[in-house]
């Protein structure tokens, strides 16, 4: 696979050598490190890391294209999903944008809410890459009008004081560094990443620790069956500190996943032998995380039944749970569609709506491999529209 991708440049060529020797360093001098910690490094490594370093990731121009990247109707959709809590909780309520990309789902979102007068007080992004949220504040100041673009304030961390209103993350899950496993005689091994006799990086199994060793069982009595030996798949461990990292001071309000995975039962399959692991580069996907570290995006599945268990051990009750494309039909995408169809200037315009709505919506798509999961807290009643109620497949997870 590896050979059927695009060559980088020689800048590309440096960049990722120097991450390479930065993992060579470590793995020498501490042995091998778990697949989940090589994960990190590569995407999060401070300068050299995937999300760290200024390569254009998002859009025709990188490595993937995301929802809010087609055009403004994804995030209309959702800000109608949501703006019913806003209005709900009034002055007092803000917006958390986990991982805010190029700025453009902010941006369109901001403006919805402004045209339906249920503006949040702020609208916090919480963005741990530099080089993105730099990229962020550069286009939200030169599109939005000047007090919109006075709401945006970026956080290097989750807020520490309650607060109340709608935390939102869009492709976020699938880029937690994930503990990849695997059975043998029964027993759990974590994947790890060593050096071979050349120093060049291999994939190596270790016995599990407690930890992983536990999340697998869980998954098996979840299950009603054990793993075949030679079975390897991902596991997030750490999800729910995670969610209550993030979301723990959100006292009364909603949070919105929206990602591509499965159900329990369906990303546990007994023929998926692999995972779900893939790489991305130049909008290829490939299943070789080793190749040239630090220029691919690196993501796993989500295994939606374990974030309904994170939500719900961090206090949230599961409020929704159904496809991207059935979200947003019952969120006013047609509605939305109509209006933008009528206002575009020519043809062209027309038909990029068209193929947005698309991507958006097809099985093939976007449409049933992505899957949004809405939680709340401390509401008396969830303002969800009826259509979103009438949809929910909750009884999937």
């Amino acid at each position: 696979m590896a050979s059927r991708l695009p060559d980088p440049g020689p800048d590309e060529r440096t960049h990722s050598d120097r991450l390479l020797q930065l993992l060579r360093s470590q793995i020498a001098s501490q042995g091998p490190i778990p697949f989940a910690q090589y994960m990190e490094r590569c995407l999060y490594a401070p300068g050299l890391g995937y999300y760290s370093a200024g390569k254009t990731k998002f859009g025709e121009g990188g490595d993937f294209v995301t929802a809010p990247e087609l055009g403004g109707m994804f995030a209309q959709c959702v800000a109608n999903a949501v703006q019913p809590m806003l209005a709900m909780l009034g002055e007092e309520a803000d917006v958390l944008e986990l991982g805010g990309g190029t700025g453009a789902f902010a941006e369109a979102a901001l403006r919805a809410f402004a045209e339906a007068g249920t503006l949040p007080r702020r609208y916090f992004i919480l963005e741990p890459s530099a080089d993105l949220r730099e990229r962020q504040r550069g286009r939200l100041a030169a599109a939005l009008p000047a007090g919109l673009n006075a709401r945006v304030a970026w956080l290097d961390r989750p807020p520490e004081e309650s607060w109340r209103g709608v935390l939102f993350a869009n492709e976020v899950v699938d880029a937690l560094p994930t503990t990849r496993f695997t059975l043998r005689a029964g027993e759990v091994y974590e994947e790890h990443v060593a050096l071979d006799g050349e120093g060049r990086l291999m994939r190596t199994d270790r016995p599990a620790d407690a930890l992983v060793s536990g999340a697998v069982r869980h998954l098996e009595r979840d299950l009603g069956g054990a793993f075949a030996d030679g079975y390897r798949s991902e596991v997030l461990p750490q999800l729910p500190y995670w969610v209550q990292a993030v979301a723990g001071t959100l006292e009364a309000g909603v949070m919105l996943f929206i990602d591509y995975g499965y159900v329990r039962r369906e990303y546990y399959l007994p023929e998926r032998t692999d995972g779900t692991l893939m790489a991305h580069y130049r909008h290829h996907a490939h299943n070789d995380p080793l190749h040239w570290p630090g220029l691919n995006d690196l993501t796993a599945s989500v295994d939606f039944t374990a974030l309904a268990e994170a939500g719900n051990s961090a206090g949230f009750g599961v409020a929704a749970y159904l496809p991207q494309a059935q979200f947003l039909l019952a969120s006013g995408l047609q509605s939305a569609f109509e209006r933008a169809y009528a206002e575009a200037g020519d043809d062209l315009a027309r038909h990029r709506l068209a193929q947005e709505v698309r991507r958006l919506t097809m099985p093939e798509q976007m449409g049933e491999r992505f899957q949004a999961m809405l939680f709340a807290r401390g509401l008396e009643v969830v303002p969800l529209a009826a259509e979103l109620l009438a949809a929910d497949q909750g009884g999937r997870l």
